[in-house]
């Protein structure tokens, strides 16, 4: 009995010890499992997902543009001297053939009268060697002279008419530099500059450290520049209708046609510059304005839109993380077609039902596993 006695106590001592020892063991053992499992779940990107809206497909396309005068052209001087007097200021609507200013040079005009007087000289040393070669030939018919000074006096009077002739070009050269002097309107325009005024020395040339004198712009008519997205390129064709609209002038549109195109891409900004002409008759179009341009775009095909914080810029391209099966990132090249701001068109690449992630962290890569931990609609996700 008291052998048994003492088994029994020996038996509850180890059954109390072992549940001192089981009870202390499976609370570590659990709070291991729960914080790796939390450890895991905070290291998985926590990440909210859209999915792409479908637009209808749009017939108007709009693009930043910027307004030129059809015709432009700063106004050099082509002689030297002083400003004698000028016709019109800034603002002024010109003609073709208009005075615009004068320019004294008494030099050039000394000159003038130099090159004047210069070939009528040439012209009586002509006379005199021709008179002197027809005498000497009639002369040798009876042999009162010899053959040798009837073609020195021959040569001679040859040679006089090329002196006749040099003068007179050097008369024209300086007519032409007197021409100068005034200064007349290139083509129909407005005046918008104005870099001179009476008395002012005026250096001729069209570079350097020569200052235009006036500036001339033909406003009638409007050309504005536009580039093209290559998206859009083949969409945008010589004889497609369009509008402008600028942000002074709201509610206004000024109709014009695309004219012509550059036929090749810009290699820095895959853009098509194309060129549409606009009739400013009204005068309310200014050059070097900026504007929008409306492309009434024929057959234009239904897009998806995505929220624009969506994309992510690598190395390799712009790329659109979404997730896939079992939570995994993946980053796919798409295909980007109008920039609305808060949200962009994709063209390819995706579908409606593509689960894209709405703001990726910028460390995201490809096969990352991530946590869900809302799903936007596509209005949610523009907010």
């Amino acid at each position: 009995m008291p052998r048994l006695r003492v088994l029994l106590g020996l038996l509850l001592i180890c059954v109390v010890a072992g549940a001192l020892v089981v009870s202390g063991i499976l609370p570590r053992i659990k709070a291991k499992t729960v914080l790796r499992q939390e450890t895991s779940l905070a290291a998985e990107p926590a990440v909210a997902i859209v999915h792409p809206q479908r637009q209808a497909g749009a017939q108007e396309l709009a693009l930043p543009g910027n307004i030129q005068a059809f015709m432009d052209a700063p106004i050099y001087a082509r002689t030297s001297g002083y400003l004698k007097k000028w016709y019109f200021d800034i603002g002024s609507r010109v003609k073709t053939g208009q005075l615009l200013a004068e320019i004294e040079s008494p030099e050039v005009d000394q000159q003038l009268q130099q090159a004047r007087e210069e070939l009528g000289t040439a012209q009586a040393n002509l006379k005199l060697a021709q008179l002197t070669a027809q005498r000497y030939t009639d002369l040798l018919k009876s042999d009162s002279v010899s053959k040798q000074d009837v073609d020195n006096a021959v040569q001679t009077a040859a040679a006089r008419v090329t002196a006749v002739k040099s003068a007179e070009a050097n008369v024209k050269r300086l007519e032409q530099m007197v021409a100068f002097e005034r200064i007349y309107v290139p083509f129909d325009g407005v005046v918008t500059a104005r870099n001179t005024d009476v008395g002012q020395l005026i250096a001729s040339g069209s570079a350097g450290q020569n200052r235009e004198l006036f500036h001339v712009a033909a406003i009638h008519r409007l050309r504005v520049f536009v580039n093209v997205p290559q998206t859009y390129s083949h969409a945008t064709t010589p004889g497609l209708q369009a509008e402008l609209s600028l942000p002074e002038l709201p509610g206004r549109r000024f109709p014009g046609t695309l004219v012509r195109t550059a036929d090749a891409l810009d290699p820095a900004t895959r853009t098509l510059l194309v060129e549409v002409d606009v009739n400013n008759s009204t005068g309310l179009l200014m050059p070097n304005a900026y504007t929008e341009v409306h492309f009434k775009v024929k057959g234009a095909q239904s897009a998806l839109t995505i929220p624009s914080a969506s994309l992510l810029f690598r190395s390799e391209g712009i790329r659109l993380p979404i997730v896939k099966g079992e939570n995994r990132a993946a980053l796919i090249p798409v295909s980007l077609g109008r920039d609305f701001g808060a949200t962009i068109e994709v063209l390819s690449g995706i579908d409606e039902n593509t689960a894209v992630i709405a703001n990726p962290p910028d460390s995201l890569v490809d096969g990352e596993t991530v946590r869900v931990i809302q799903a936007k609609t596509g209005a949610e996700g523009e907010q």
